[in-house]
C-alpha cells in the first residue's frame, strides 16, 4: 500500500502563499503578524491536516516539549481529574504530557529516579506519595529539572506546589456525622505511604476530641485507597458488636465498597450506617445511595500546578504553596442513626 506522504512546513507556506518563517512566527505564537496573516496559516493546517513535529522543535530549543506526570497507584476516577487538569493547562501549549505511574515511590527511589533522568523531560508534576517523597525531590533539583507538587502535606516550601488541608476536610466530614447524632463512627484510613492519610486520620480524631467522643482504637481500619482493600475493612468494622452507626472512608473508592458491604450485611444506608467518603470522583455519583464526600479540586489542583510549572520553564519566580478549599457535599448517603446502641 502506498503510503500518504505527511505534509510539511513548506506544504503549509506555499498554501497559504507565506514564508515556512511565517508559519514558524504563527505556530510560535510570536509577535508582528496580521490576524489576516494568521487565520491563512491556521487553515492551511487544518486543510492539510499540519502537526508540528515536537521533536524537532525540540532538538532546535534544546527541548523535549516533554512534562512528566508521575503518580502511584492511585484510584481510577483520581489519575483521571489529575491527567484532565494538566491536559487542560497544556491545550495551545507546545508541551506534552507523559504519564509515568509507579509501583511504590517508596520502595522504588532509585528506579524512579533514573527513569525521570533517562526520560529527556523537561519538567515534571508530582502527585501523592511522590509530592512528598524529600529525597526525589532533592534529585531533582541537583539535576536542574523544574517540578511542581501536587496535594503535599509535607515539607512545604520545597518547590511550587497546590494543595488543600487534609485535616480540616476529615474534620468538617466527621463533624457533619456527629452533627446527625453518630457517636459510634467508624474510619478506613488510605494507603499508608501517603501523608494524606495520616492527615485525613488527625481530621477525624480532632472532631472527636472537640465533642467529647472517645476515641476508640478498634473503630480504625486500615486500607490502601482500592475498592477491594475498603471492602475487607468495611467488613470488619461492620462485624464489631456493636457496629458503627457511620463510617468515614478516606475515598470515594473504599466508601462505595463500604456501601456495597452494608448490603451483605443486610444493612441500609443511610437507615442502619452512613457512609461519608473523600474526593467526590465519579464513583461518589453513580453508586446508590449516591455519597456524601469531601470535594477535593484534584483537577484545579492539577491545572493550577501546571501552571506555576510553565511559568517557571518561561524562566519566571518559582511559585509558592497555593492552598485550594475543600466542599464538603451531602448527599443521601448520610442521616441519623436509627438509635445508639449504648456503650459497654
Amino acid at each position: 500500500m502506498r503510503k500518504t506522504r505527511r505534509s510539511t512546513i513548506v506544504d503549509v507556506a506555499k498554501l497559504a502563499d507565506v514564508s515556512a518563517k511565517t508559519v514558524s512566527r504563527v505556530m510560535n505564537n510570536e509577535p508582528h503578524v496580521t490576524e489576516a496573516v494568521k487565520t491563512r496559516v491556521r487553515e492551511a493546517m487544518r486543510e492539510l491536516r499540519y502537526t508540528p513535529n515536537v521533536a524537532a522543535q525540540g532538538l532546535v530549543r534544546s527541548r523535549s516539549y516533554l512534562i512528566g506526570l508521575v503518580y502511584e497507584k492511585p484510584s481510577p476516577s483520581y489519575v483521571v481529574e489529575l491527567q484532565k487538569g494538566a491536559l487542560e493547562r497544556l491545550h495551545g501549549e507546545r508541551f506534552r504530557l507523559v504519564v509515568l505511574p509507579v509501583e511504590s515511590v517508596t520502595e522504588r527511589e532509585d528506579e524512579i529516579i533514573a527513569l525521570l533522568r533517562s526520560a529527556a523531560l523537561d519538567a515534571v508534576l508530582l502527585a501523592p506519595p511522590a509530592s512528598d517523597n524529600a529525597a526525589l525531590m532533592r534529585e531533582l533539583r541537583e539535576g536542574g529539572l523544574p517540578f511542581a507538587r501536587i496535594s503535599p502535606t509535607r515539607l512545604l516550601g520545597q518547590g511550587p506546589s497546590v494543595a488543600m488541608d487534609d485535616v480540616a476536610a476529615a474534620q468538617e466530614a466527621a463533624e457533619h456525622l456527629i452533627a446527625l447524632g453518630h457517636r459510634r463512627i467508624g474510619i478506613i484510613k488510605g494507603d499508608p505511604s501517603h501523608a494524606a492519610a495520616d492527615a485525613r486520620l488527625v481530621g477525624y480524631m480532632q472532631a472527636l476530641a472537640r465533642s467529647g467522643i472517645p476515641l476508640r482504637t478498634e473503630m480504625i481500619e486500615s486500607g490502601l485507597f482500592t475498592f477491594e482493600s475498603g471492602l475487607v475493612a468495611a467488613r470488619r468494622l461492620l462485624a464489631l458488636d456493636p457496629p458503627p452507626t457511620a463510617i468515614l472512608a478516606q475515598n470515594d473508592d473504599m466508601a462505595a465498597a463500604t456501601v456495597a458491604a452494608a448490603r451483605e450485611c443486610g444493612l441500609s444506608v443511610p437507615e442502619d450506617v452512613s457512609v461519608v467518603g473523600f474526593d467526590d470522583s465519579d464513583i461518589s455519583r453513580v453508586v446508590w445511595p449516591p455519597l456524601t464526600t469531601i470535594r477535593q479540586p484534584v483537577e484545579d489542583m492539577a491545572y493550577r500546578a501546571m501552571d506555576m510549572l510553565l511559568a517557571v520553564l518561561r524562566g519566571e519566580a518559582e511559585g509558592g504553596d497555593v492552598l485550594l478549599a475543600h466542599e464538603l457535599l451531602i448527599r443521601r448517603s448520610s442521616g441519623p442513626p436509627r438509635a445508639e446502641p449504648p456503650i459497654p
